[in-house]
């Protein structure tokens, strides 16, 4: 078993009503920053005792709609790869990317 490990940490930043509005994360293998910020997240942990996933999903005031809509596009299109990685199902994931097809046109997000 190896001894190498890695730390991510994410700093949110409130207002006085705590809303988010700076997210700023470090990981030790960020390669070329410091610090990165970003607009929003979505942190999914799998609870293996409970068999329940634990959900941690932020953004800032900044975050526009548009961005959001882009933002979870892109989210399950990752989740699609992420499927047929982890579970050797080319089927089920290409449903998923269908769906994703399907999602981006009903949000009208365009291909730049």
């Amino acid at each position: 078993m190896s001894d190498t490990s890695k730390k991510i940490n994410i700093e949110v930043k409130l207002d006085e009503k705590n809303i988010p509005e700076e997210i700023n994360w470090t990981a030790t293998d960020l390669q070329g920053f410091d610090e990165a910020s970003c607009r929003a997240f979505i942190l999914s942990l799998w609870d293996h005792r409970n068999k329940d996933t634990l959900r941690l999903d932020l953004w800032t005031k900044e975050m526009t709609v548009d961005e959001m809509k882009i933002f979870f596009h892109q989210t399950l299109v990752t989740m699609a790869d992420t499927l047929e990685n982890s579970i050797n199902d080319p089927r089920i994931s290409g449903d998923m990317r269908d769906f994703c097809a399907y999602f981006a046109e009903k949000m009208e997000i365009t291909e730049s």
